[in-house]
């Protein structure tokens, strides 16, 4: 069954595909059986915000939703089921979260199962991009540098690829996680993993201006607005968030990276136990650039649709004109450590 959700238009495409084994696609509201009633979870703008924008002709991206564990090739097959069937619903991009290759079970598995980004595994991914004829946002892949042999260390490096399965774009993860999270056990990302040197410009695709980002580095609303500056009109968070802090800042943050930025933001997300020593938080989404999620990913494998609407970004920044009243003279240091 393939549902929209037609008020706003904009706002959001849902569904449910009983053929497929394991994909659960995300499902906000039922869609009611008369054709022309609005389904009562449908959020409406104010008057001035409306768009004339057809949904139809808006661009549809795809969030994928997956549990990796240490066997890359099972999870290559788990990404490539929800990539094509994002591909046979029309989708232009298809992100993939934190960890999309593997999560190991400690830091030296981490470091043997790592690849350079010229190794069998992104071109696989490059495949199934040219395949599915869209572009691929392939959020975390544990990443042998040039510098690999001095330092033994990895990167977390977010790769997009286009619909030809070349690489655009790469940003190597800035703010790295290492946490001590009372019940969540400790986070140490910089035993394995070397922080990137800069950030990435934001990326034109067929959906809009991506700027690119990882996870932890949601915390840091000084990248989100550099990205925002620097013409993003989405932000992507692929992750991996845990149990403890999923429930607490998850959602939250999204949203608040979302509505200051006026951006939409995508996250993908890890779910579920990967393995006896891990289990991530899922609650994949997408939201929009006034704060509401709309979409998301139920519990488990799956993936969720929205409809990018750059007419209604462009329209909100003007009705509320934040980058034109920020006051950079007054708190242009943001970011130096607390004295």
């Amino acid at each position: 069954m393939l549902g929209f959700v037609v008020s706003p238009p904009h706002h959001l495409l849902s569904l449910l595909s009983p053929r497929l084994r394991i994909l659960r696609l995300s499902v906000l509201c039922a869609l009611p059986r008369f054709p022309h009633a609005v389904p009562a979870c449908a959020i409406h703008r104010p008057r001035a915000m409306a768009v004339s924008s057809s949904s139809w002709e808006l661009p549809l991206v795809a969030v994928c939703q997956v549990t990796s564990t240490p066997d890359k090739q099972q999870n290559f097959k788990a990404c490539a089921e929800l990539v094509r069937e994002a591909a046979r619903l029309g989708a232009c991009l298809a992100f993939l979260p934190e960890a999309f290759d593997f999560i190991a079970r400690d830091p030296a598995e981490t470091l043997h199962l790592s690849e350079p980004l010229g190794g069998h595994l992104l071109e696989e991914y490059a495949q199934l991009a040219r395949e599915c004829g869209l572009w691929l946002s392939l959020g975390g892949f544990h990443e042998r540098g040039q510098d690999w042999e001095q330092t033994q260390k990895i990167y977390n490096c977010h790769v997009l690829l286009n619909s030809k399965g070349s690489v655009v774009a790469t940003y190597r993860k800035t703010h790295l996680c290492d946490v001590e999270i009372p019940g969540q056990g400790p986070m140490h990302e910089s035993n394995t993993t070397m922080p990137g040197p800069s950030l990435e410009s934001p990326v034109s695709t067929p959906a809009g201006k991506v700027g690119l980002a990882i996870c932890y580095d949601m915390r840091f609303p000084e990248l989100s607005l550099a990205l925002a500056q620097a013409g993003a009109e989405i932000l992507t968070y692929p992750s991996a968030f845990g149990s403890v802090t999923g429930p607490a800042h998850w959602e939250v943050l999204l949203r608040a990276r979302a509505i200051e930025t006026q951006c939409y933001v995508v996250a993908a997300a890890q779910c579920g136990r990967h393995h006896e020593k891990r289990a991530s938080y899922g609650h994949s989404m997408v939201v929009d650039p006034w704060g509401t999620v709309v979409a998301r990913c139920s519990e488990g494998p799956g993936l969720c649709l929205a409809r990018i609407d750059l007419s209604y970004l462009r329209q909100l920044r003007q009705h509320l004109p934040v980058f034109q009243h920020r006051r950079p003279d007054l708190y242009g240091s943001l970011g130096h450590p607390l004295s």
